[in-house]
């Protein structure tokens, strides 16, 4: 890479901006250079969508001053930073499902013919932006017809057809299978080279550290330091970004798995009906389930949860077959989901604090018919404290908390009922890495409290860091189960992407559960 200009493309000096009792950025500075990477992070709250709004013209600045190419500029509009060459990729997609892939790429700047809209050039430039981001559809396409990873790449690829100068990437692989996070990389790297610059925001910070030339670090609204290239590395990123050393990330205690709570054996879901899943969890185990996006592991927890009723094989708990035809078969079983949307399927956003966390007890705790407030008052109070939420009151609408502390809203609701079994489904995704580590130390307690705990996760780390086995899907099917010496990284991706041994994990038999309920180093 050549050396980057001296002069930026882009200052800020002295951003400030405040909100109703809150003060989200204070006097921030941030330079970024032309065909320069820059990764912006901080734990949930630190200011970083605050400043990238204001860069985007959603937002504007009570205070302080931007430059563009050395010019004091006034971006107070979207359209205004469109015309310098600022684009925003929402980590929430933003498209209309209703309209094509190019529909949706050049919506609300059509091209023009005789006054009518130019399909044939819609078509013809949309194939170029989505050949730029490696992904491989027809510009007829309607966007509905997708998977999210490939929404988001529509989204990339909208953002490129205004000609950016600066992109800025929130969250760009949330939704993104491995490989298509490979080609997203590729893109940004091909960006680069062209002088294009990239502001990339990202919790995963091994992709930070594969990414960025620069890396600028945001906490409690305030600048906390900058590294170079050299100096990216993930101790010094947490370091910065949460004011502490935190050199055991995953504080594993030994504690050995008791009875198992839950038995599969020959499940089919819905969503590949023709393949069986087996398995066991024991109480006082935190079992990972890998595998890569499309290996039906969201999908196995939303059939033993009742989401998706099963289309075959059967379930017990504690011994008992149990049949879960709804999620309130698999609440009255002692099963909790922890769900991947939290904000889709995991809370009700414009509801307080409280009442989200006395949901799934709202019936338990009514009194002659009508809800019981001391009750719902003594729960949230006591969950708040207890999983350490920040939020100015229980009355607080939870739309408007950080996503670390809505996730433990979600976790609070569940916990509520004292579940045997805790299904978790990408429980630390788009949160910080100070709200990752209480979210595992949370994981930890329940263990010891003799809960079973089963936790998907895409993050390879955490399933190596978390997980006592780790059972791997690929394409609907258990290819394999790991754990001690033999839980590697290289010994899970070869099994989650089908080159490992078929059927590794064989279906329990009263025999095996006679024989192995007292090892838990066995495959169940």
């Amino acid at each position: 890479m050549s050396p980057l200009p001296v002069n930026p493309l882009l200052e800020v000096r002295g951003i400030t901006k405040r909100y109703p009792g809150v003060l989200a950025l204070e006097d921030v500075d941030l330079n970024v250079h032309r065909g320069e990477v820059l990764a912006v992070i901080g734990e949930n709250g630190a200011g970083k969508s605050t400043l990238m709004k204001i860069l985007a013209g959603v937002q504007r600045p009570d205070r302080g001053q931007i430059l563009w190419n050395g010019r004091p500029v006034v971006i107070d509009s979207v359209p205004a930073a469109l015309r310098l060459g600022i684009a925003l990729i929402h980590q929430e997609l933003n498209l209309a499902d209703n309209l094509d892939v190019g529909g949706n790429i050049f919506l609300g700047r059509e091209p023009l013919r005789f006054g009518l809209i130019d399909r044939r050039r819609i078509d013809r430039d949309a194939a170029r932006f989505l050949q730029m981001v490696g992904l491989d559809v027809s510009p007829r396409q309607l966007v509905s017809q997708l998977s999210i990873g490939r929404q988001q790449l529509v989204e990339i690829a909208k953002a490129l057809s205004v000609d950016a100068r600066l992109l800025i990437m929130d969250e760009p692989t949330s939704s993104l299978s491995q490989r298509e996070a490979e080609t997203l990389f590729r893109v940004v790297r091909s960006l680069r080279d062209r002088g294009v610059s990239v502001i990339y925001i990202s919790h995963r910070l091994s992709e930070v550290q594969r990414i960025a030339d620069r890396v600028c670090v945001l906490r409690d609204g305030r600048n906390a330091g900058e590294l170079g290239r050299a100096d990216i590395t993930h101790d010094r990123m947490v370091r910065l970004m949460v004011g502490r050393d935190v050199s055991q990330f995953y504080q594993r205690l030994p504690h050995e798995p008791k009875q198992p709570v839950l038995e599969v054996d020959r499940l089919r879901t819905p969503a590949y009906p023709q393949h069986e899943v087996s398995f066991r969890l024991r109480a006082s185990e935190v079992v990972g389930v890998a595998g890569l996006i499309g290996a039906g592991r969201t999908e196995l927890l939303q059939t033993l949860f009742g989401v998706t009723p099963a289309v075959g094989g059967s379930v017990r708990v504690q011994g008992r077959a149990t049949r879960i035809r709804s999620p309130a078969d698999a609440i009255r079983a002692g099963l909790a989901l922890v769900p991947e949307d939290r904000k889709q399927q995991g809370l009700i956003l414009d509801m307080a604090v409280s009442e989200n966390l006395s949901l799934v007890r709202l019936a338990h705790d009514q009194r002659f018919g009508f809800r019981n407030r001391r009750a719902e008052r003594e729960l949230s109070v006591r969950m708040i404290r207890e999983l350490r939420i920040k939020t100015p009151s229980p009355r607080q609408i939870v739309r408007y908390l950080s996503g670390g502390n809505q996730q433990k809203v979600v976790l609070g609701k569940w916990l509520a009922i004292r579940p045997r079994v805790l299904l978790l489904d990408e429980p630390t995704r788009g949160i910080d890495v100070g709200a990752k580590e209480e979210i595992y130390r949370l994981m930890e307690q329940l263990a010891q409290q003799g809960v079973a705990v089963l936790f998907v996760s895409s993050e390879m780390e955490e399933i190596l860091g978390m997980a006592d086995r780790v059972l791997v899907m690929h394409e609907g099917r258990m290819t394999g189960e790991l754990s001690g010496n033999e839980l590697t990284e290289e010994a899970v991706m070869q099994l989650a992407t089908g080159a490992g041994p078929a059927s590794a994990v064989r279906p329990p038999d009263t025999a095996d559960r006679a024989n192995r309920s007292n090892s838990p180093k066995e495959a169940p």
